[in-house]
């Protein structure tokens, strides 16, 4: 398997640039680059297949507030586009997915209006990543500030027998830090579910990238790429 096939690069828009969070920690951003259209096409041309993109806007606000940019982004990213953060309606899913998008992640909308989370999954069957965002074991919710009572694995439970494309497991307490990925809560997850599984949160090198294969069916990096420490986009 290529790296590209199985390494997702994440491009978090916040004001219009590309950053990262610590930790889900909104305080606390380090961009780097303020031109996420370019870096998009520079992921096009280093042969990614799927880009995972985040309006961190929309998640801290519950309103997807960059849609310019993210048609920018689908204009020049040829591969597959998964997109979170403020996606909370029908209406905001329904607009993504039918001008291009090809996936929608969605977490707080499951929790808070299950129905219209199922009215969703129901109508574009396949196209919505049910994302499993972790603080301490338990799913976070409202840009990862509010914690919940349930597990990642509760949420899999509820949700398995829809047709979801699949989940995106971030275990926030580890994203953006560059310590190192424990593949011990994919497996748990993979034991109860067939569906594809992502990860995300941790990264730091190659090494780690290789940790998860046959554990789970990709993986999001932002930091690590960014940094250097997987060394593919040599221009930033």
């Amino acid at each position: 398997m290529e790296i590209t096939d199985f390494l997702i690069p994440a491009i978090d828009i916040k004001g219009g640039k590309v950053v990262r969070l610590f930790k889900g920690d909104f305080e606390k951003v380090r961009i780097y680059s303020e031109d996420p259209i370019k870096l998009a096409g520079l992921f096009q041309e280093a042969g990614f297949r799927r880009l995972h993109l985040v309006d961190l806007d929309g998640a801290e606000g519950g309103v997807l507030r960059n849609y310019q940019l993210i048609k920018g982004v689908r204009e020049v990213f040829r591969g597959e586009i998964e997109l979170g953060g403020g996606v909370r309606s029908y209406r905001v899913a329904e607009r993504l997915l039918n001008e291009g998008i090809d996936y929608v992640v969605i977490g707080t909308l499951a929790l808070r209006n299950r129905e219209e989370f199922l009215r969703i999954v129901r109508d574009f069957p396949e196209r919505v990543i049910l994302s499993l965002d972790a603080r301490g074991g338990k799913v976070a919710v409202d840009g990862w500030r509010e914690p919940s009572d349930l597990t990642p694995e509760d949420l899999v439970r509820m949700f398995n027998d829809t047709p979801i494309w699949g989940y995106l497991y971030t275990i926030v307490e580890r994203d953006g830090s560059l310590e190192g990925v424990d593949e011990r809560p994919y497996i748990r997850i993979r034991e109860i579910t067939d569906k594809p599984l992502l990860a995300s949160g941790g990264v730091s090198s190659l090494e780690d990238v290789k940790k998860l294969m046959g554990v789970v069916n990709g993986v999001v990096v932002g930091r690590a790429i960014y940094e250097g420490r997987i060394p593919i986009l040599t221009v930033l």
